[in-house]
């Protein structure tokens, strides 16, 4: 069924994605299509209408036109507000401002850069959360850019680009890349992820913006792929490794000749010039060959007046050999107790950093496996009916609306609901769940998932980016770029690092040359060279991000999509945890617990079907899917009418029947004393016919199997648990006596959740909020962490933090669990990292030379400092096995 019905008061697309988002959520409902010219809406699927409607009205909209369009309605102000970039912001500064007293609706304008409030709030009031939510009421200072061409400027839009980013080696050139793509014109946000070798960059500017800002950088930079070929990547990483090894074999090979006539005396002595001048010359074609990349990186970064890993690199290695070939060439520039060579020194720091480098990219490419395994979800080809033609067809080709022939076996390849058939789908990448799910007829099909058994016919909904998958490997890419503010900390740390450490390797070398002990000349370049050796920032650049990501791909894998890092961090914290009641701690669908008849029970089942099939009400659904099952046969009912929040009634042979609450009944002329009691915590519907009420029926929404230990793993974890919901005192009472939760409110409305988690956080606490509705999607966005189930509406999951693909609310546990083993490794890498080179600075500058005679060899040099990355690559990849449970 399709239907069309106008709506007044859509101005821009903002609105018309707003009004589709919450509408296609809405049960029954196959999809959505909004008309801004013609104000209207076009509504495929059977929805209940006076649901639909009061949804309209709730997101600020009306049914019917104003009574005079070009005068401002009374109580309506129009605020301007700047710094709001996206559909986020926009939907940040709605869902707090319409929380405030007074204010009847919010609409944001992005392009105009205002706010329209309906209502008589405190304006004081509202300018004050307007700031506090981060954004502004003047326009900042214009950026000094060069002017964009009028017709460029309408095609500019805030967006999200990823960018693969080359040349990058330490955590000094994430830095870099980092503010060159901030300074871009247009740009919003930008984070860089060492560990991936990209980029996550939000704002108006393009592309070609965004790679010539970071060549400028000295980096190179391409557009990533949608749906990288993860194929081609393993195959890259392989040559790569090849390569790598091929490298770190040769240099070593030759360090390994020549460490051992330090010990065997095999080769001629320093008087055999011509032949030792040959192996020189052999290191620097093994510094070209093994090594070329440190120096082409070192010389790019001077170019650019930056400093990186290279260039620690680079120059100790350099140095190093220039002064082997002076004490070849002109010996008598050297004192003679100094005529050492470092060539074995050379090739081995070289060797030893092209192998840990080999062995960081297998870490790193092991790190895309959540991704990886996502991308492989989906299928290549899907086979489409046209005209009762099937045909094969590539799944980027398909469009909405295309009907697909689905075989057992076959992975459904996008969202859409099934038209012909009946299967049992393997819902696992999606829930968790291993058990297989039935699905006929109207059901919903998520892409990814697997048909074991039978042959379906679907009809594609979303597709391309839009399906459930795709925004899933979105999602856990950005969480992945994203950075922890102690992140921001440490990269600030990295971008001075080098330079410091250049200035503590020259201050090595005044020191020994003219406060140390003969040969002067040999201590100088032994610690200098260790100095920066000893001292490359990899393990620094790996310490955080490879913690992330590892951590990102568990949960993703685990059914729970981490919307960023800052989330992950600040789950860590909670104290408290706010519970939504029905859908996430229940099943969100009731069911028909017991049914009492005066006289006869299948008659009360009788009137009750023949009432209730005719109405879309939830409860109405649960007592017809009822009667199916005790096979309840339906009368023909005449002058059918719904009184909303009471009940139904009709005729049937002449006589009046009814169906509703017992005021409903009462105020039909129904006879309603002598009536059992209803049991507690129950929803009781009545059954009346003529002037009696001859029996009812108790219906309860009961808790979800796994809701009781995933509230004793929450208590475990020390936190207190606070359900909040909307039902009556007495459903309340025995959802949380039954799951043993102490602190409950009941007939809560949407503004009172947000009170609530306001009210905790004023005291201290840090919130989290679990929920899965439009009414929940407040108190979501306002608590330190939201968490959304996963099958809950679209709005209530853009609200929060963590999406529970399982519907499950175990995740919540779960997540925090992970968070807080994520954090602790993060700390564990940076105290490695830092403590590292902490100790071993001054140990390889000499400072405990004069006590114990302790001078660190640059070859042992180069090894710690792969070591060192070894090491934190090693910890990040233990958040694979952390136990959740």
């Amino acid at each position: 069924m399709t239907i069309t019905m106008p709506v007044y008061g859509m101005h821009c697309q903002n609105c018309a994605t707003k009004v589709e988002t919450n509408l296609v959520a809405l049960a029954e409902v196959e999809s959505v299509s909004v008309d801004l010219d013609g104000e209207a809406v076009t509504i495929t699927g059977e929805p209940t209408m006076d649901e639909v409607r009061e949804l309209i009205v709730e997101l600020g909209f009306q049914l019917e036109p104003a009574d005079d369009l070009s005068e401002e309605p009374m109580g309506t102000t129009v605020l301007p507000v700047f710094g709001m970039h996206c559909e986020n912001c926009a939907n940040k500064v709605e869902t707090n401002l319409v929380a405030l007293a007074e204010v009847e609706s919010v609409s944001v304008d992005l392009d105009g850069e205002a706010v329209t409030i309906t209502g008589e709030p405190d304006m004081d009031e509202v300018r004050q959360l307007i700031i506090e939510l981060g954004f502004e009421l003047a326009p900042g200072p214009a950026p000094q850019t060069d002017p964009v061409p009028e017709d460029a400027a309408l095609e500019l839009a805030t967006t999200a680009h990823f960018l693969a980013i080359s040349g990058m080696s330490c955590a000094s050139c994430v830095r870099t890349v980092e503010q060159a793509l901030r300074n871009a014109p247009g740009v919003t946000t930008a984070s860089v992820n060492f560990v991936d070798q990209s980029a996550y960059v939000v704002g108006a500017a393009g592309p070609d913006v965004l790679i010539e800002a970071v060549h400028q950088a000295g980096y190179s930079a391409a557009l990533k792929a949608q749906r990288d070929d993860f194929d081609q990547q393993e195959a890259t990483a392989r040559s790569e490794l090849v390569a790598a090894l091929a490298r770190s074999a040769v240099a070593l090979t030759i360090g390994v000749v020549l460490m051992a006539d330090m010990y065997l005396n095999w080769l001629p002595g320093l008087e055999a010039q011509g032949f030792w001048v040959g192996v020189g010359l052999l290191v620097l074609g093994v510094m070209i060959y093994s090594g070329g990349h440190f120096y082409r990186g070192a010389f790019t970064a001077a170019r650019h007046l930056t400093t990186t890993m290279d260039t620690l690199i680079a120059s100790g290695t350099g140095a190093a050999w220039g002064y082997s070939m002076l004490v070849l060439l002109v010996p008598e520039l050297i004192p003679e107790a100094s005529r050492h060579l470092f060539l074995e020194a050379v090739v081995f720091i070289i060797g030893f950093v092209n192998l840990g480098k080999a062995f960081e990219h297998q870490a790193r490419n092991k790190t895309l496996l959540a991704i990886r395994k996502l991308v492989g979800l989906q299928p290549k080809t899907a086979i489409r009916i046209s005209d009762d033609i099937e045909e094969t067809v590539l799944v980027e080709s398909l469009m909405p609306g295309d009907r697909l022939r689905i075989f057992p076996g076959e992975t459904i390849p996008v969202d859409g609901s099934v038209v012909e058939g009946t299967a049992s789908v393997d819902e696992s990448m999606l829930t968790g769940e291993s058990m297989p799910v039935d699905k006929q007829p109207g059901d919903r099909v998520v892409g990814g998932t697997i048909n074991l058994s039978g042959s379906l016919v679907m009809a594609a909904l979303q597709v391309g980016r839009e399906t459930v998958l795709s925004k899933m490997i979105d999602l856990v890419r950005e969480a992945q770029n994203s950075k922890p503010q102690l992140g921001r900390l440490v990269d600030r740390v990295a971008s001075v690092f080098v330079p410091s450490v250049l200035a503590i390797a020259a201050v090595t070398a005044l020191v020994w040359l003219f406060l140390g002990p003969e040969p002067k000349a040999s201590f100088v370049t032994v610690t200098t060279l260790s100095v920066l050796i000893i001292a490359c920032p990899c393990a620094l650049g790996l310490a955080i991000p490879m913690s992330i990501m590892v951590g990102m791909g568990r949960a993703a894998g685990e059914g729970m999509l981490i919307k960023n890092s800052e989330a992950l961090q600040q789950a860590s914290k909670l104290t408290t945890v706010v519970v939504d009641k029905t859908g996430t701690l229940t099943r969100g669908r009731p069911d028909v617990t017991r049914v009492w008849a005066s006289a006869d029970e299948n008659a009360v089942l009788t009137i009750a079907l023949s009432l209730e099939q005719l109405s879309e009400h939830p409860l109405a659904r649960a007592i017809t899917e009822y009667c199916a099952t005790r096979k309840t046969a339906s009368v023909a009912v005449e002058h059918f009418e719904i009184s909303s929040g009471g009940g139904v009634t009709g005729e049937s042979d002449g006589t009046r029947i009814a169906a509703g609450n017992l005021a409903y009944l009462a105020a039909l002329g129904m006879n309603i004393e002598n009536l059992p009691t209803a049991t507690d915590g129950s929803t009781t519907i009545y059954v009346g016919q003529g002037t009696e009420v001859i029996g009812l029926i108790e219906l309860s929404d009961d808790p979800r199997e796994s809701a009781r230990d995933a509230v004793e793993a929450l208590k475990s974890l020390g936190l207190t648990i606070v359900m909040l919901t909307g039902d009556n005192p007495q459903s309340a009472r025995r959802i949380a006596e039954h799951l043993g939760i102490e602190k409950y409110h009941a007939e809560v409305q949407p503004e009172d959740k947000l009170g609530f988690v306001r009210d905790l956080q004023s005291r201290g606490e840090r919130v989290g909020m679990v929920g899965d509705g439009i009414n929940d999607s407040l108190a979501l966005s306002t608590a330190d962490v939201g968490f959304a189930m996963g099958q809950g509406t679209d709005i209530a999951l853009e609200s929060a933090d963590v999406a529970l693909l399982g519907n499950d609310i175990a995740g919540v546990g779960k997540s925090m669990v992970l968070s807080r083993a994520v954090l602790r490794n993060i700390y564990q890498n940076l105290a490695a990292a830092f403590s590292y080179n902490i100790v071993l600075i001054p140990v390889a500058a000499g400072v405990l030379y004069p006590a114990l005679g302790l001078l660190i060899d640059p070859v042992f040099a180069g090894l710690a400092m792969v070591a060192s990355s070894i090491t934190v690559v090693g910890n990040a990849g233990r958040l694979r096995w952390v136990k959740l449970d």
